[in-house]
C-alpha cells in the first residue's frame, strides 16, 4: 500500500507531495521551506530515501537538491536537464525500485518544458497514481510558453502529445497527481474547482483528451495571458541548485530607519489587510496583504534586487511573509517593524476611501469619476466597465504616466489587485478610491453598463 500526502502551497498554486509505504517515502517537487516535508515524514515515521523533480520549475525556487542533502535521499532530475549540481539522472522508460512493494516509472512528457517528466508510482506492481507535475492538470494543462515564443506552438503540440500518452498507458483509476492547477499562473486552461482526479475522469473531461489536436492548441495559444515577471528567475536560479533558506528574523527597523528607507526609494511592504491599510498607513509604503497572493504578485511588481522591508502586525505575520518569499528566491530582506502605522512613524498616517460597485454606479450620476480597471487582457477583453481606463497591475509602476488626473477610482476582480494599485497611486499623490467588490457579482447589477472590448 502507498500513501500519498499533498503539501499545499495555495498562495502560489502549487503541490508538492510526499508518498511512502510506512517505512521509505519519495517526495515530488519540493517547495523551498523543507521544513513542511521533514516534519510530515516525522509524523508518518518514514524515511526520505528519494527526491523527485518532474521539470526544472519556472514558478517557484525548488527546495528539491537542499532537501536530497538533508536527507541523504537521491535527487533524480532529468538527465537532459543541464544542471550545476550532482543528482541522479534518470529518463524515459527507467524504473526505480523504492522499497519492494514500492516503485516508480518515468515517463517523458514535454510540453511545459522540453526535458518535462511525469514519475508513475506504483504499489505493487499495479499503478496508482501519476505526479504529472506541469503536464496533464485537473481539466487543463501546464501553460507552453514559458520558454519563450519561439517554442510556444512545438511546445503546445507536445503538450497535448504527453496528455494523450499519460491517458494511453495508465489505467484509468490511477490518481492524477499535478503539481500546478490550484491557482497557479503555470496552468493554461481553468483548472476549476476540482482538488482531485483520475485518467478516467481526466479522457472524459480535459480538452486536451477530447479535443481535436489543433483545435486544443489554437485555443490554448489564444487563451495564453501574461504570466509573472520573477518567473524569468527561477529557472536559472533552480538549474543552479539552490541552498535550503535563512527564516531567520530579519533585523528590526526603528522609525528613522523607515522614513531613511521611503526616501531613498525602496520598498516597504505593509502586509496588513487592504480594509486596514486603508484606514491608516505609513505614506509611500505599498500594500500586499498576506490574505491574498502576496508573493505572486509582490515578486511581480518589485525591480528584482530592490530592497525590501515589511511591516506586519507580529513577528508570525512578519515571518508568514518571509516564507512566503523565500520559495521565490526573495531571500534577502532589509529588515521588518511590527506593531500598528502608529509604532512605525512620527508623520501623519495617510489613508483612502473604500467602496463597493453600486457606490461607483451612484457617484456617476452625480459626477465625473475616474476609473482604473488593473485587471489583466482576458479579463479586461471579456468585459469591462464602460469608459474605464485599463493598465494591468503588473504595468502599473511602467504606466503612471497615463493614470487619469483627478480622483482614480481603482478595481479589479475582487478587490485585492485594486488595494495593491490603490497604494501605488496614493504613494505617488494620486486622490485615490479602492473598489473593494467582486466585479463578476456586482458590476453589472450597479448601474454601470458593461461592454466588451472592441
Amino acid at each position: 500500500m502507498v500513501t500519498i500526502v499533498p503539501v499545499e502551497t495555495p498562495t502560489l498554486g502549487d503541490r508538492s507531495y510526499l508518498a511512502h509505504d510506512g517505512q521509505v517515502a519519495i517526495v515530488v517537487d519540493p517547495q523551498r521551506d523543507i521544513d513542511r516535508v521533514l516534519a510530515l515524514a516525522e509524523q508518518a515515521g518514514v524515511r526520505i530515501t528519494h527526491v523527485l523533480e518532474t521539470h526544472i520549475h519556472n514558478d517557484y525556487v525548488t527546495g528539491g537538491l537542499a532537501l536530497a542533502r538533508a536527507t541523504g535521499a537521491e535527487y533524480l532530475v532529468n538527465a537532459a536537464d543541464d544542471v550545476s549540481f550532482a543528482r541522479t539522472p534518470v529518463s524515459d522508460g527507467d524504473v526505480v525500485e523504492v522499497s519492494p512493494s514500492m516503485r516508480v516509472r518515468v515517463i517523458a512528457t514535454p510540453g511545459h518544458t522540453f526535458t518535462h517528466l511525469a514519475y508513475a508510482v506504483e504499489a505493487d506492481g499495479e499503478p496508482v497514481g501519476v505526479f504529472t507535475g506541469g503536464s496533464l492538470l485537473f481539466g487543463a494543462t501546464g501553460r507552453p510558453d514559458l520558454l519563450g515564443p519561439d517554442h510556444t506552438d512545438d511546445l503546445a503540440h507536445h503538450q497535448y502529445a504527453s496528455a494523450h500518452r499519460l491517458a494511453a498507458e495508465l489505467p484509468e483509476q490511477t490518481e492524477v497527481l499535478p503539481t500546478h492547477g490550484f491557482g497557479s499562473f503555470c496552468s493554461s486552461g481553468s483548472t476549476g474547482e476540482a482538488t482531485e482526479s483520475t485518467i478516467g475522469r481526466e479522457k472524459h473531461t480535459n480538452p486536451v483528451l477530447t479535443d481535436d489536436e489543433e483545435r486544443w492548441v489554437a485555443d490554448t495559444l489564444t487563451g495564453l495571458d501574461a504570466y509573472p515577471a520573477y518567473y524569468a528567475h527561477m529557472g536559472p536560479a533552480n538549474s543552479a541548485g539552490p541552498a535550503a533558506p535563512d527564516l531567520d528574523a530579519p533585523e528590526t527597523a526603528d522609525r528613522a530607519v523607515l522614513a531613511r528607507r521611503l526616501r531613498d526609494g525602496e520598498w516597504v511592504v505593509d502586509l496588513r489587510s487592504r480594509s486596514a491599510f486603508a484606514a491608516g498607513h505609513v505614506t509611500r509604503t505599498l500594500n500586499l496583504g498576506l490574505d491574498g497572493e502576496f508573493a505572486t504578485y509582490l515578486g511581480w511588481l518589485i525591480p528584482w534586487g530592490t530592497p525590501l522591508t515589511l511591516l506586519g502586525e507580529s513577528p508570525e505575520q512578519v515571518a508568514l511573509a518571509q516564507r512566503e518569499l523565500v520559495r521565490i528566491g526573495i531571500d534577502q530582506l532589509e529588515g521588518s517593524a511590527t506593531g500598528s502605522p502608529q509604532d512605525w512613524t512620527d508623520s501623519p498616517l495617510g489613508s483612502f476611501a473604500r467602496a463597493a460597485f453600486a457606490d461607483l454606479g451612484q457617484v456617476r450620476h452625480h459626477r465625473e469619476v475616474r476609473v482604473l480597471d488593473v485587471r489583466r487582457d482576458a479579463e479586461w477583453r471579456a468585459g469591462h466597465l464602460d469608459g474605464a481606463t485599463h493598465i494591468p497591475l503588473h504595468e502599473l509602476l511602467t504606466r503612471l504616466g497615463e493614470i487619469p488626473s483627478g480622483e482614480v477610482w481603482v478595481h479589479c476582480a475582487s478587490g485585492y489587485r485594486a488595494s495593491i494599485a490603490a497604494s501605488v497611486l496614493a504613494a505617488h499623490g494620486t486622490p485615490v478610491v479602492a473598489v473593494d467588490d467582486g466585479f463578476d457579482e456586482h458590476a453589472g447589477a450597479s448601474g454601470l453598463r458593461l461592454v466588451p472590448s472592441a
